[in-house]
């Protein structure tokens, strides 16, 4: 998962999923142009852990953009 890839093409490989991106591109200061994929997942609760660990990434998921995630809430460990 060393390959950059933009915003689009990481919500089409990576549908409905949480992940954790390094080396972020921004087009704005909250929307992502590209991205390194360091993390993949159904949980976010993994991914803000290892970034509560010291992991530089930022965590989102690639859902609608009108759509509210609750994996984060509920489906942690």
């Amino acid at each position: 998962m060393d390959k950059r890839m933009t915003w689009e093409e990481i919500k089409a490989t990576y549908p409905d999923k949480w992940v954790g991106l390094s080396k972020v591109e921004w087009k704005n200061s909250a929307n992502v142009r590209s991205a390194v994929v360091e993390y993949v997942g159904d949980c976010g609760g993994d991914a803000l852990r290892r970034q509560i660990a010291g992991e530089d990434m930022y965590t989102t998921y690639t859902t609608p953009d009108n759509l509210c995630p609750l994996g984060i809430l509920v489906g942690g460990r």
